[in-house]
């Protein structure tokens, strides 16, 4: 049996795509490859506000299937000034989209995950909870992350972040929506408004010792403060 790769490739801002990536697309598929395509539509862009950018989500979703045959959709619609992916207009576009496209077709979708604050804060974790609750609750299959700091830092990310990704996803599986939009509620309400002056926590050495390769106790207490908060915000662990 053939092994197949996992490629990724993007879509360009908004609803374009150049020959470079075209040329790849195709000969990934003469190759057998699994091909994941991926489009960030930006909150506040050229699409507009958040119904305008959820057409647009829908549209490049449906693009990566109808146009160029991808085998994976990864999403992430990202908010122009705050450059994350947490913050409550690109949630509400992300959710839209995934409920659509779920709810009419057996398509894989993903979503990325770009936060405010950086590893080793409270923040950090309660914005990749929230957004990991969203995301499962609206029917996408693969969670992408956790680029920390909005990504644009160097050794700026941690395996725990993407461990409370995985966590929150587990505890909202199978959760009714209106139980669901009460607690995104309550978690955007500890975080929210704090994206202009972000924690930018700490770096992977900082964070983890290197020779364990075991989270510091401090970053482990500061997890269990974030789950403490969430478990008051309702969701169980």
């Amino acid at each position: 049996m053939k092994h197949s790769d996992l490629h990724e490739c993007s879509q360009l801002n908004e609803m374009k795509i150049d020959m470079t990536g075209l040329n790849m697309i195709s000969a990934w598929h003469l190759s057998g490859d699994i091909i994941l395509l991926e489009q960030m539509p930006i909150v506040g862009g050229y699409a507009g506000g958040i119904e305008e950018t959820a057409v647009c989500d829908v549209a490049t979703t449906l693009a990566s299937f109808a146009l160029f045959n991808a085998d994976i959709h990864l999403g992430g619609p990202i908010h122009i000034i705050q450059g994350t992916t947490t913050n409550r207009s690109s949630m509400q576009i992300a959710a839209h989209t995934a409920c659509a496209i779920d709810t009419n077709t057996d398509l894989l979708l993903g979503n990325q995950y770009y936060t405010s604050a950086g590893p080793c804060t409270r923040t950090c974790l309660l914005e990749v909870a929230a957004q990991s609750i969203c995301d499962t609750a609206s029917g996408r299959e693969l969670l992408s992350g956790v680029a920390s700091s909005r990504g644009v830092i160097q050794d700026n990310t941690t395996p725990m972040e993407a461990r409370m990704m995985g966590e929150a996803s587990m505890a909202a599986c199978g959760m009714d929506i209106s139980d669901v939009n009460n607690i995104l509620e309550g978690i955007l309400n500890t975080y929210e408004g704090t994206n202009h002056r972000s924690e930018i926590g700490k770096t992977f050495r900082e964070c983890y010792n290197i020779n364990s390769l075991q989270p510091t106790d401090e970053y482990l207490a500061i997890y269990e403060d974030a789950l403490s908060t969430l478990s008051v915000c309702g969701i169980d662990f």
